[in-house]
């Protein structure tokens, strides 16, 4: 699998489709506005003059509603703060950031009533024409933007991503180590764990070398993604997903569906990380320093609120028929790329039964990591 091609959320405005399922990521964002308020409000207490021109990355932004929610809540804080200080708002440089694959043109047929919106509740005079928005394209565990150019840097639900594979899960040439399995599980070897866990280690320093030379300094930074409060990464928190796609799959191999040599060669490009893994890539990298990191649990449905949709009526869905709908949202380009398109339907439809059995006796939550650091200023 080659992930830069096929990892990408569900496109368009369909019923699976990432904009219409994406309550959860949405709740993560808004666990995430303290943070992001306290982050700014501190980039601007540190700064001896208030820049003209303010940029704002966001990445992994992918093409649904959240995306533009965020800019607007960064752009409120900053107007805000200028107005406490008597000085005039800064033009703001908005930069999309996701893999080339991502439905870029969904996300920006919505800017003219983005830009609409921001005339009329702030008032063309103040920030109608000065927020210009372009769309960077390309893998964030790379450089994507000139040196010392962005002053906030922003990313939600996309750093337990990984660039590749894990090497060695994906080669061919051997017998597969993570047999049956879509990810880390109870029954994994100890050398599947120790290869995630370098993945991660090696994809998080170069996403931070890649930001040390792009923000300036003293410029802050909020991630928001997928970790796990425990040093086990086989916790129920932090694989069970994954674990209970991979029964939906194995029911299908058994009944003749999935070649099962298709379901031992898969693995997830994912990791969620503890607390003490950031900082150790924090600490060996050198460029930041680690203001806040907080661990939050969210609901697999988002909690009780994400059954109202945005025309205000009710989706009618359970719990779990909300659960299957996200993760389909999010992990169905990988496994059609690797199974076929032609199993999707009843994959999500077996593993939608398996959600419902889960949730019908246990409590499901991820953990939620929150990470909030500064560019240090030498």
């Amino acid at each position: 699998m080659v992930v830069v091609q096929a990892l990408h959320m569900n496109g368009g405005t369909g019923e699976t489709s990432y904009a219409k399922n994406s309550v959860v990521q949405n709740k993560i964002m808004s666990i995430g506005k303290p943070m992001i308020e306290e982050a700014i409000l501190k980039l601007y207490s540190t700064t001896n003059n208030s820049p003209e021109s303010f940029a704002i990355a966001d990445l992994g932004c992918s093409s649904g509603p959240n995306t533009l929610l965020l800019v607007s809540h960064v752009m409120d804080i900053v107007c805000r703060r200028c107005c406490q200080l008597d000085c005039a708002p800064p033009e703001f440089r908005v930069f999309l950031n996701d893999l080339p694959w991502n439905d870029y043109n969904t996300l920006f047929r919505s800017l003219p009533a983005f830009y609409n919106t921001l005339k009329e509740d702030k008032g063309s005079g103040l920030l109608g024409s000065s927020c210009f928005i372009a769309g960077m394209p390309g893998s964030f565990y790379g450089r994507l933007f000139p040196r010392k150019s962005l002053h906030f840097v922003h990313s939600s639900s996309s750093l337990h991503w990984l660039s590749q594979v894990p090497p060695g899960l994906d080669s061919k040439s051997t017998p597969p180590l993570n047999k049956g399995k879509l990810f880390i599980s109870k029954t994994s070897p100890p050398s599947v764990l120790s290869s995630y866990a370098l993945q991660f280690q090696e994809d998080f320093t170069s996403f931070l070398s890649s930001r040390s030379e792009e923000m300036v300094p003293g410029g802050r930074m909020v991630l928001s993604f997928m970790g796990r409060r425990s040093a086990d990464p086989t916790t129920e928190e932090n694989c069970h997903q994954w674990e209970l796609l991979a029964q939906a799959l194995h029911t299908m191999v058994i009944e003749g569906h999935v070649e099962e040599e298709k379901l031992d060669r898969f693995n997830a490009p994912y990791y969620s990380p503890s607390p003490e893994e950031v900082k150790s890539a924090v600490q060996r990298e050198g460029s930041f320093m680690i203001d806040r990191i907080e661990i939050l649990e969210v609901e697999w449905d988002g909690g009780s609120n994400n059954h109202v949709v945005s025309n205000g009526t009710s989706d009618n869905l359970t719990g779990a028929q909300r659960v299957v709908k996200t993760v389909r949202a999010v992990v169905e380009s990988m496994l059609a790329s690797h199974f076929g398109e032609e199993i999707m339907d009843e994959l999500f439809s077996r593993y939608g039964n398996i959600v419902s059995d889960y949730m019908s006796r246990k409590r499901a939550k991820y953990d939620n990591m929150i990470v909030s650091m500064t560019r240090k200023s030498y």
